[in-house]
């Protein structure tokens, strides 16, 4: 009788682990499917540009590769708890079995296959998305001085004598520089439909090249934690048709001047800060922020001002 009762309960337990094997892999699908499902119409998963596109296709390749070991893993448990069952007599029990070759070659094969591929794939993707790598195309890029400051971003168009806040407007199909730095703390700039988040560092400046090739509005954010105001240090990305963007250029200039005076007050402690296009007066302000000829954010003050007007 207790030697029934043992029998009945492993294959209970035997069942048990096939339908949580089962209710696992469920879960998982489901899980990634709500993944995909909810970040595919503004991240990483809709590309709009080359970098990004590039960037998909090596997320998709590195979870392909994955997923051969991933998938035999949760098959061979599935597999293993149904074959080795109390109630399955062709099971054979081996207590004295020690080594098989052919299942050592295949536990250490395959892994090692896994990250030949991976290295390949990132060693590969890593230099052909070189964010420094200017990208290839018959038009003349367009170069955008990035600064991040508490806790907005200042878009400097060197060319045009403009800058804006928080708001970052591009032509469709035209290469983008970017030269990026920091007023304060170390940030994060990231574009994830155009791909390739990138650091900015007070007293350094950094390089990246990015390409918009469908019109739009995209979300642009701070993805690194600086502060206070982090959570609202976001920008929209306006790619339009290069005849807009030069329109959009000549109405920019505005009564609002930006030089080194006006710098400084743009470089206080604020959030919510609204929108808004300035003349750029001084030619070399990028140039002096990074070189802190003008000094770094302020900081902290005695309250912040939760909306910026001027």
């Amino acid at each position: 009788m207790i030697q029934r009762h043992i029998i009945i309960g492993r294959h209970a337990a035997a069942r048990g682990a096939v339908h949580g094997c089962r209710k696992g892999v469920g879960s998982v699908v489901s899980a990634s499917a709500c993944v995909l499902l909810t970040g595919c119409q503004t991240g990483i998963l809709d590309p709009k540009g080359p970098v990004s596109a590039a960037e998909k296709s090596i997320l998709i390749d590195s979870l392909i590769i994955m997923l051969a070991i991933v998938v035999p893993t949760i098959v061979a448990i599935a597999g293993f708890a149904w074959w080795f069952r109390a109630s399955n007599s062709r099971a054979r029990y081996l207590p004295d079995w020690s080594y098989s070759g052919q299942i050592e070659m295949v536990v250490w094969g395959i892994p090692l296959l896994v990250i030949l591929l991976l290295g390949g794939v990132a060693w590969i993707g890593s230099h052909d998305l070189d964010p420094y790598k200017p990208l290839e195309s018959a038009s003349k890029p367009l170069d955008v001085q990035v600064v991040s400051l508490d806790w907005k971003w200042l878009f400097i168009y060197p060319e045009q004598k403009i800058a804006s806040v928080n708001q970052l407007f591009v032509p469709e199909g035209v290469p983008l520089h970017l030269s990026l730095t920091s007023a304060s703390v170390m940030n994060a700039f990231f574009v994830p439909q155009l791909g390739s988040m990138i650091y900015t560092m007070n007293g350094m400046t950094t390089q990246l090249n990015l390409q918009a090739d469908e019109i739009g509005v995209f979300h642009g954010l701070s993805s690194h934690f600086s502060g206070d105001g982090f959570s609202d240090m976001n920008f929209n990305v306006h790619v339009v048709s290069q005849q807009d963007f030069i329109d959009w250029a000549k109405k920019a200039h505005s009564a609002m001047i930006l030089d080194a005076a006006s710098y400084r007050d743009l470089s206080k402690q604020t959030i919510h800060v609204v929108p808004a296009t300035f003349t750029l007066t001084d030619d070399g302000l990028f140039q002096s922020i990074v070189t802190q000829k003008l000094p770094p954010g302020p900081g902290p003050a005695a309250s912040i001002s939760p909306h910026r007007s001027r």
